[in-house]
């Protein structure tokens, strides 16, 4: 069974509790002509009880509750239903009432009527008085838990709709680069044949370790490499001696959590744009720097380049691309940064900067 545990304020709990007393307090100053101070003294002290006794019955029936059903689902609303509360609410109403008309007596030396001589009308009026106090208290309460746990729920349902739609993302990333894969394979198939097994079984082998990991929200930095050495591994085997490799990562940020895949479409991205075209090749160095609280990752290659201001325009609007800064907006909002730029004596650089927590 899950812990009990409801959404219920305290804080909102004890303001009313004190706001309802002094209003109380005033009415009864106002109406019956009594001591301000000493009404004051009777409508906390009463007030006060009523207020803890109606939280200890609540809570203890919730907890019965769950005891029984065994379903923590009952308590996103504070009170359960007004047809278990309000007997709850009247209990501890007399007790409260009670306890405090005590209370307040010992604290001022006065004497009250007790609360059982119902035939003088001033205990009947007081009672019914403090019972009308706490229904309508308690409705303002409940008004108040309700819209707290109806924003609770708008909360958790945009925080569904980020994952739902990173989910979504990612699914359609996933296939883009194996499209692009099979499509190189597909010529291979008819020129090389050896080097299109080979190919193929890099292939299976990226595939197998790659599935269940990009089913994750979240992997560590070391699995993003090791899954990054897998893919470059294929695309070496296409491009042989023109593409040169280089991973960089620091034993710090090993462990650094971050989205499955996420600087997959800049490493391809890099590799279309701007190793393929350059009839050399160059080198695709990825790495990984701690940047005082902030995680910088740059996917580097020293191929084409991005040309001119119109060029460097259409390649940021290209699928990748534009996954990866969504994804970043979702995950992080404001605290990313993402930017591709021409890289000083050729190729480009990819840059994301992350919070490291």
């Amino acid at each position: 069974m899950k812990p009990l545990r409801s959404q219920y304020n305290w804080r909102v709990h004890l303001g009313g509790t004190v706001g309802i007393c002094v209003v109380v307090g005033l009415l009864n100053y106002l109406f019956r002509g009594e001591a301000f101070w000493l009404g004051m003294l009777y409508s906390f002290a009463i007030g006060v009880q009523i207020s803890v006794y109606v939280a200890l019955l609540q809570t203890a029936v919730a907890w019965l509750l769950v005891r029984r059903y065994g379903d923590v689902s009952i308590l996103r609303s504070v009170w359960v239903s007004w047809g278990l509360m309000l007997p709850c609410l009247m209990v501890a109403s007399v007790i409260g009432y009670t306890g405090g008309i005590w209370l307040a007596d010992w604290v001022s030396g006065q004497q009250s009527l007790a609360p059982w001589e119902l035939a003088d009308h001033r205990v009947t009026r007081s009672i019914a008085f403090t019972l009308l106090a706490s229904v309508l208290g308690s409705m303002v309460f409940v008004w108040t838990f309700k819209l707290n746990a109806l924003k609770l729920d708008q909360a958790e349902a945009l925080r569904q709709a980020a994952e739902a739609r990173l989910a979504l993302l990612q699914s359609q990333l996933e296939p883009h680069m194996l499209f692009n894969t099979l499509a190189h394979l597909r010529v291979l198939i008819k020129r090389q044949p050896d080097e299109a097994q080979r190919m193929l079984d890099r292939l299976i082998d990226y595939l197998r370790a790659t599935l269940q990991a990009s089913r994750a929200t979240e992997h560590a930095l070391a699995d993003e490499f090791e899954r990054l050495s897998d893919y470059l591994a294929l695309m070496q085997l296409r491009m042989g001696q023109r593409l040169h490799v280089r991973l960089d990562l620091p034993a710090g940020v090993v462990g650094t959590a971050i989205p499955p895949l996420l600087l997959q479409p800049l490493v391809e991205n890099a590799i279309k744009h701007g190793l393929e075209p350059h009839e050399a090749g160059g080198e695709l160095r990825v790495s990984a720097a701690r940047d005082g609280e902030r995680l910088v990752l740059e996917v580097a290659d020293s191929g084409a380049g991005l040309g001119d201001t119109s060029a460097l325009a259409d390649v940021g609007t290209g699928f990748g691309l534009a996954q990866v800064r969504e994804r970043l907006a979702h995950r992080y909002g404001d605290t990313a940064r993402f930017e591709l730029k021409p890289k000083p004596g050729g190729g480009s650089v990819a840059r994301i900067e992350i919070p490291l927590t």
